[in-house]
This record gives C-alpha cells, structure tokens and sequence, in this order.
C-alpha cells in the first residue's frame, strides 16, 4: 500500500516563541544541523517505500518551498488555521489519494525506517495513531521530558504519525477539533469520548487499545495504535531543550 503523506508545516496563531529565539517568525524554517528543519521529515518520506506523493501543508508555502528539497512527487498547499481544520479540507478533497500518512514538520528525526513500520503496522485501519512506549524512551534518553498518556499496562507519548485509511476518517476529526486546544492534555482528550472512559483511564482500568477501540465505537471507526520500536520516533521539537537535544542526538552526543 502506498500512502499520500502529509507534512504539517503551519503556525501558530499570534507567533512561536521557539521560531523567534531562531531569528524567524515560521517554526518548520528553524536551524536543525545545519538545514531548515521541515527539510528532514520531508526528505525521510521521500525516502520511503511506503510513500508516493508529499504535500506540504503551510499558512506561507511560497517561503517554505525553498528550505524543501527538489522531487516530482512534492507539492505544497496553503493550510487551515488549525490542524483539525486542514485534515478536515484534506478528507472533503475529492482529489486527494488516500490512504494519507499525516507527520509534522517538527518531527526532525524521522527515517524512512520509522515510516515503513509505521505504514505497514497501520494497514486494515480506519485511524492509526502512532505511539513509543515510555520504557523504550527512557532506556534511550533517561532526561527526556515528554507528555506522557497512562493506561493500564503502560503509558506512552505521541509519534507524529498518524494514518487516515479513507475519507471516513472526518469524523474522528471532528472529535480532534472539539479538544485541539487541549491536545497536551491527556485526560480532556480521552474525556471527549466519554465519561465512562475517562474514569477507566484515570484510575488506569482500561488499557490503550480498550481506551481506542471504546473511541473507534463512538464514530464508527476502527481506530489502532502503532507502537513503534525506535524510541527517537517519539522526540519531535516543540520547546528549545528539544531543539537541544535532537542536535545531540544527530551529533552523536547523546
């Protein structure tokens, strides 16, 4: 199966404070070892087996299309506002080829690897979410700070990496935009789904795929988590200790 994947490269309303620490008002447009930080996602999926096309999704494409690398299979597009809002136009384009594989420009160690087991693990369902496990994390960087979701059985962190199997998928959307602005907030996210859900994952009676699968039931969907074996799946960079520690890690220093 080949996928469309999707690049987030947007803004944020009102500035980044990470961007403008780097001299630029455009968060995908930061240094990392050297290059614009939206370069290195995009060029892991042009190098993956799993993908076809790449669309780049920004407020500014026009500035963006010169920290991306030259290929065929590349485009950009102008985005939503908001993330819900941009999967949303992506899911009523009739021209669009699904299935699609949504990444972030901010996921600088992303690998074709990653990406092959993630498209693979992802086949069969209507919503894939990738996810690391906390343990596998740690092992590999004891200080790294992540948000973290506990479930009975273990607790883990987002990889950036989602699979949308067909348009069906706007409905699990539209679930997302009711809790956008809280999405580092595990237990507003699971509350969407209901209350029943949100006691059994607070008091960590429900394990991650009990948590999907009551979700998936809620819009009709078969909803999978993906975990993935290489822990720096789970390091994206949001804060200026994570722009640290991803130049450790691709200089060998961590």
């Amino acid at each position: 199966m080949t996928y469309t994947a999707i690049v987030l490269a947007g803004s944020r309303p009102g500035g980044d404070p990470l961007a403008e620490q780097f001299a630029t008002d455009l968060k995908p447009l930061i240094p990392i070892s050297g290059e614009p930080m939206v370069r290195r996602p995009v060029r892991a999926l042009l190098g993956s087996e799993s993908v076809g096309d790449v669309v780049v999704l920004s407020q500014s494409p026009d500035r963006i299309r010169a920290a991306l690398p030259e290929d065929r299979r590349l485009a950009l597009r102008e985005s939503g506002d908001t993330i819900a809002s941009t999967l949303l136009a992506l899911c009523w384009d009739r021209n669009v080829a699904w299935p699609l594989l949504v990444t972030t420009a901010d996921h600088a160690l992303l690998d074709p690897a990653m990406i092959d087991e993630f498209c693979g693990a992802a086949e069969g369902a209507d919503i894939a979410v990738g996810v690391v496990d906390r343990e596998t994390l740690l092992k590999r960087l004891p200080d790294a700070k992540r948000t973290w979701l506990k479930f009975r059985g273990g607790a883990y962190t987002g990889a950036n990496l989602f699979a949308l199997g067909s348009p069906k998928a706007a409905a699990a959307v539209e679930l997302w935009r009711s809790v956008e602005q809280d999405r580092k907030k595990g237990w507003r996210i699971v509350s969407a789904i209901g209350p029943g859900t949100l006691v059994g994952a607070l008091l960590r009676l429900l394990s991650l795929n009990e948590v999907l699968a009551r979700a998936g039931k809620r819009v009709g969907l078969s909803l999978k988590a993906v975990r993935l074996d290489n822990p720096l799946a789970g390091i994206d960079i949001d804060k200026p200790e994570d722009h640290a520690l991803v130049e450790d890690i691709l200089a060998g220093r961590a």
